[in-house]
């Protein structure tokens, strides 16, 4: 993976210049902010090898209004690059992510470069215990582009697949909504939903309805949980040695697995 093939794809996003940054984050930074952990400390200190701030998404660089109600208020989005050193396995780089995520007050754009190129999103509020404190509001959500190559700055070329393709098409600025912050960075969140629901249908359909991404999202999540009831009960049948018993985990997988073709149809 190369800057270059990063850049192209910041340039997708479409980002205004008044936005643009463009200043290295000193790594220190995060090992005395963002890691709560011995662990942690090794992990940022092996496995990055750049930090940058690349733009700050706020009402007098992009024209769209801050936002503020009782969880949270979005005064400004960050984007940050984050490039990796070496191979990093899964479930590192979503700690990483989340620890990105959490170094920062206000919601990031994140984008990782390493064996692939992922985009990770998280929303902030308020702590419930601690006045004046952020902290972040469900889990990260992470988009990896797998097929993005170094062989081309075009995200149109480098983006093999249809689907990375018109995910990536659809993440310019001007195509998300204007009315607040918030919103805007709903936007994306919900264009990497529509990438995981693509990846199961085949289809990557991005413009929905706030009901519809919510309904989106929960087909998501109802996938996910039955794949991974799928995959334990097949386990456990493989193990099963008496005869009735198997019948009944064979009976209840076939009504998982139509359950989980139902919530496919959802998305």
């Amino acid at each position: 993976m190369t800057m270059a093939t990063s850049r192209a794809l910041l340039d997708a996003l479409q980002l205004p210049d008044s936005a643009r940054v463009d200043q290295r984050v000193p790594k220190k930074l995060l090992l005395e902010n963002g890691a709560p952990t011995a662990s942690d400390k090794r992990l940022i200190t092996d496995a990055i090898e750049e930090i940058q701030w690349l733009a700050a998404l706020k009402p007098n660089t992009i024209g769209v209004p801050s936002y503020r109600d009782a969880q949270r208020e979005y005064l400004e989005v960050t984007v940050l690059g984050l490039t990796l050193r070496g191979t990093v396995k899964p479930a590192s780089l979503a700690r990483l992510a989340e620890l990105m995520h959490r170094a920062v007050p206000y919601p990031v754009l994140l984008l990782v470069q390493g064996q692939a190129l992922t985009l990770s999103l998280a929303h902030k509020r308020w702590a419930q215990n601690e006045a004046g404190k952020v902290v972040l509001d469900g889990d990260p959500v992470l988009a990896s582009l797998p097929h993005a190559t170094e062989d081309t700055a075009a995200v149109e070329d480098a983006i093999a697949p249809e689907i990375e393709r018109a995910f990536v098409q659809s993440l310019s600025i001007a195509r998300q909504p204007q009315t607040t912050l918030h919103a805007l960075y709903q936007g994306w969140m919900e264009r990497v939903w529509a990438l995981q629901a693509a990846r199961l249908t085949g289809t990557y359909q991005a413009d929905t309805t706030p009901e519809q991404a919510a309904a989106r999202w929960q087909a998501l999540a109802d996938c996910e949980r039955l794949e991974n009831e799928i995959g334990r009960l097949r386990a456990q049948a493989t193990k099963e040695k008496q005869l009735a018993r198997q019948v009944e985990l064979n009976l209840t997988l076939k009504r998982i697995q139509a359950e989980l073709a139902a919530a496919r149809r959802q998305l």
